[in-house]
């Protein structure tokens, strides 16, 4: 059995996420001749759901095959990709501080979807959730909006917040998984794992 993942993500609320749970893990991150921002590209009015299984399926195949160019030990890979959906719109990473403020203004007390995606493969087999939360932001004012995203927290995240930081005080309800928003479902990931590998927790050694 092994003992550690692969994690194919440079979030570190997902690694932080992983070391919660006691998953030991390794990172397997893309090759400076990689373009993984392109996998995260939105295809003409594709469905949020649709986009973030299509996108990890996509990050999970890169991810083997850099597994395989390295001549890296075998062991399973987890990739995961985040989107925050208003309606059917899908709001991305904001490039500006104009981006950002425009998609905290339409967040403001309204009710947004965050969906997250996993992707586990471990040899031939391959495994898949979607997680979908829900979050009711608080109405926001126009100093709210200009403190957060002044403090720089907004422009790496998708919708243009994160929730385990100052923008957790925006949230007036949340329906849902707390670390699915953070960007990995931590019941879901667990249960993939487990599925693939026969992750179990350890146990008090044998006398």
């Amino acid at each position: 059995m092994h003992t550690f993942v692969y994690l194919a993500s440079m979030s570190p609320r997902r690694q932080e996420l992983l070391a919660q749970i006691g998953v030991e893990f390794r990172l397997l991150l893309a090759d400076a001749q990689e373009d993984a921002e392109a996998l995260e590209a939105a295809f003409p009015h594709e469905a949020p759901a649709s986009y973030v299984r299509r996108v990890v399926a996509a990050k999970l195949d890169a991810a083997i095959e850099r597994l395989r160019r390295r001549a890296l030990p075998p062991a399973p890979v987890l990739v995961a990709d985040t989107t925050v959906a208003l309606g059917g719109t899908m709001l991305a990473k904001p490039a500006t501080p104009e981006e950002a403020t425009r998609m905290l203004e339409r967040l403001s007390g309204r009710t947004h979807r965050v969906l997250t995606a996993v992707g586990v493969a471990q040899a031939s087999r391959r495994e898949f959730t979607v997680n979908v939360s829900r979050v009711t932001f608080r109405r926001l004012s126009a100093g709210d909006i200009a403190s957060y995203v002044a403090s720089g927290e907004p422009f790496d995240k998708a919708g243009g917040y994160g929730i385990q930081g100052r923008a957790g005080a925006f949230a007036r309800r949340i329906e849902g998984s707390h670390s699915g928003i953070m960007g990995l479902p931590l019941y879901e990931t667990d249960r993939l794992l487990r599925g693939v590998r026969r992750l179990q927790p350890a146990g008090p050694p044998e006398r």
